[in-house]
């Protein structure tokens, strides 16, 4: 067997020498294995038993494209910077497609970025149906770097190669093969045979030998090509407005276009130099690789442990976050049984589960056969005694402690032992939950985000008596149904709640102070914030801040900001979003439009606690304002850290992301504070806290990090955890 980390070269007895890419998983491209291709690639055209080449990977798959841990290694000066434009022109274009001896890509399972560009470096490319194709490289913060930017728009066309590089766009073999990416489709079992076939016929002239960086026939004048482009921009722009990778992507291609490909090849290279040591670049690889961490949890996933079966799901509770949940698991085969307290509401609950699933053939994510398969494996029922033959009970009932008490007590009677016994619960203690019952060591939360079946985050709540083999079980459950999953020790409420709590808190404290609501939302939202506090709080809900404020009121009222403004919009039913009133008017459906209304809560408020107005506050710049709203949510997750609630800062980066739409090109609400300075944050929030109110006094943990000069993100993971 072929060893990790290399390419091989066998020769035929037809003269087709056959180069395999070696590196398992997904045969990345390291720096080892480009050298080793580039080796085995001059001796197959020094060899004159050889005729032909044709690429492939071992284990079933080409090439998932360049080792994206060579990225940080660059980065962090561990490791040499290949030459990108030696690579690209003098090797993949000059010395390869303009090679006397015919290549051909044969493809089966990934060619991706790199992998991609090397196939399109070659003569001909085949590949089996399943097949794919993509150059993901933008959600990294960089740009395709061995001749994507020039090759696919030749091959496939421009808008479509737009739509392919700008939103990481994948597409299979018989797509491939339509838009004249690839030659052929084989089977799987026919692949190498007609790799070789196809190599040979080159070689004989028997079929055209294309050098794809050269083809015109796709491309557009260049009047109409730059119209497109600039069309495109506008997307890049509306889409993501504060990153610039994308448009300095599509200056790349128009060069191509403009100035000729080999001009394209160069401003790419250069392009991608600036790039991989770009802020942006180090945030997004700092995302990637903290995303893949969390499924690592110290003292449980170390363990040996393999995760148990989990066949059948039961739900308790078909309100918004049951029917959420429900569908998530629906949408990932698990057959469910739904349990309400009547038929009106079960079947209210059966009929949000349609109009999500409905929702999605709409768009097109769905086939109305997928549609009908998913809805059967819901089943209603009224009782508990179905409930014999679940592995996973997740209870999703209202924030009430008495009744989710009462509901494990009778889980406990009619689950079988194994049974994992779940709670969506964001602001009750686990323990207060099961307190009744002598199942502990089962009981864990599993806190979904809403809306539960689109939100990607999975929240994992384990008590001091959570057995170790339920969180690696539902962290399999979490992998299955594509959510990200943290762990986190139980506390107050939900560790994502809590942290971001004083997302809200800040803004209303400032809004009591004379700030402008939708001023607030509009600068977080510039910052990139999928959503500012307000509108935020209106899609929540604002009996979820209520019952998470309740808890933080009690557990930490010596900082808590407790604005009665929320209490006072809640009397006249202003509830968010589901109400069709919030802080905003939502009567054109979830767009919701500033509503003057609002003012005359805001007004009472201010008069009801007699706070200050602060002038100064109503001049502050977009800077300003973003820091006092997110300060204070850098200084809860410090304190989160310092208890050892969660195990690493990264983890906290990802649930910032994921869970509450922090931009991931600023690498989490860890990473951001980290860019900006713990001396920095510090002191800000101590002039704010002896300013205006002891809410923003910064915590022991950020203070000492700060006197020490030590980063937020590395102190913390240095931390020995406490799950």
């Amino acid at each position: 067997m072929a060893a990790n980390g290399r390419t091989e070269m066998e020769v035929g007895a037809d003269g087709v020498a056959v180069l395999t890419i070696c590196n398992s998983p997904v045969n990345a491209l390291s720096v080892e294995v480009l050298l080793g291709f580039r080796k085995s690639y001059e001796e197959a055209l020094r060899r004159k038993d050889v005729k032909a080449i044709y690429f492939t990977g071992n284990r079933g798959t080409f090439s998932g494209g360049f080792d994206i841990a060579s990225f940080c290694a660059i980065q962090s000066g561990k490791l040499q910077q290949p030459k990108v434009g030696y690579i690209s022109i003098e090797f993949f274009t000059d010395f390869m497609e303009g090679a006397t001896k015919p290549s051909v890509a044969a493809v089966d399972g990934l060619a991706l970025g790199g992998g991609l560009e090397v196939a399109m470096a070659c003569h001909a490319r085949i590949s089996t149906p399943n097949a794919q194709f993509g150059l993901p490289e933008l959600p990294l913060g960089i740009i395709p770097c061995f001749g994507g930017t020039q090759r696919l728009p030749r091959l496939v066309g421009l808008t479509k190669s737009l739509e392919m590089i700008l939103l990481s766009k994948l597409i299979k073999g018989e797509e491939a093969l339509q838009l004249g990416l690839i030659d052929s489709i084989v089977s799987p079992n026919d692949l190498v045979n007609a790799a070789r076939r196809c190599a040979l016929d080159i070689c004989e002239l028997k079929r055209p030998w294309n050098r794809s960086l050269y083809k015109t026939d796709k491309l557009v004048p260049v009047g109409e090509a730059r119209e497109i482009l600039g069309f495109a921009r506008a997307q890049a722009r509306k889409r993501a407005p504060n990153l610039k990778h994308p448009l300095v992507c599509i200056d790349v291609i128009e060069e191509g276009i403009v100035s000729g490909p080999r001009a394209g090849l160069w401003k790419e290279a250069t392009a991608f130099q600036s790039l991989l040591f770009s802020d942006t670049c180090r945030s997004l690889l700092h995302v990637f690789f903290s995303q893949r961490a969390t499924s690592k949890v110290p003292g449980t996933t170390n363990l040996g442990l393999m995760p148990r079966k989990v066949a059948r799901v039961a739900i308790v509770g078909g309100g918004l976050m049951g029917s959420g949940i429900a569908t998530t698991m629906i949408l990932s085969n698990y057959p469910v049984l739904l349990k309400e307290v009547s038929e009106e509401l079960l079947n209210v609950g059966i009929d949000r589960i349609k109009d999500n699933l409905q929702s999605r053939v709409r768009k097109g994510k769905m086939t109305k056969e997928r549609y009908e398969k998913a809805l059967a494996l819901v089943t209603g029922t009224l009782g508990y005694e179905k409930f014999k033959d679940v592995d996973l009970v997740i209870e999703a009932v209202i924030e009430n402690k008495k009744m989710k008490q009462q509901i494990f007590v009778d889980l406990e009677k009619y689950c079988p032992s194994h049974c994992i016994l779940a709670t969506n619960t964001s602001t009750i203690d686990l323990n207060l939950i099961g307190e009744k019952t002598k199942s502990q060591n089962h009981i864990v939360g599993a806190h979904f985000f809403s809306p539960a079946h689109t939100i990607p985050l999975l929240e994992i709540i384990r008590t001091q008596q959570t057995s170790a083999q339920v969180i690696v079980d539902l962290l399999d459950v979490g992998k299955r149904i594509k959510k990200t999953p943290i762990v986190v020790r139980n506390c107050s409420s939900s560790t994502v709640n809590r942290v971001f709590l004083n997302y809200t808190q800040s803004a209303l404290l400032l809004v009591d102070c004379g700030m402008d609501v939708y001023k607030i939302d509009r600068a977080c939202t510039n910052f990139g914030m999928s959503m500012g506090p307000f509108r935020d709080a209106d899609g929540v809900g604002f009996c979820v801040f209520v019952a998470t404020m309740k808890q933080y009121l009690e557990n930490f009222p010596e900082r808590a900001y407790n604005s009665v403004l929320i209490h006072l919009m809640m009397e006249d039913n202003r509830e968010g979003e589901a109400t069709g009133k919030g802080f905003y008017n939502y009567e054109a459906k979830r767009k919701g439009t500033p509503d003057p209304e609002i003012m005359k809560y805001i007004q009472k408020a201010r008069s009801m606690t007699g706070v200050t107005l602060y002038p100064e506050l109503m001049d502050l710049s977009e800077k300003d304002l973003v820091e006092m709203v997110l300060f204070p949510v850098v200084n809860e997750a410090c304190r989160v850290l310092d208890e050892g609630i969660a195990a690493k800062a990264s983890d906290l980066d990802i649930a910032s992301i994921f869970g509450t739409g922090f931009p991931p090109y600023r690498g989490g609400v860890m990473l951001w504070g980290d860019s900006m300075g713990a001396k920095y944050i510090h002191d800000k929030l101590e002039e704010w806290a002896n300013r205006y109110c002891d809410f923003f006094r910064p915590c022991s943990y950020l203070a000492e990090r700060a006197a020490k000069g030590i980063q937020l993100s590395a102190a913390a993971d240095q931390v020995k955890a406490r799950l």
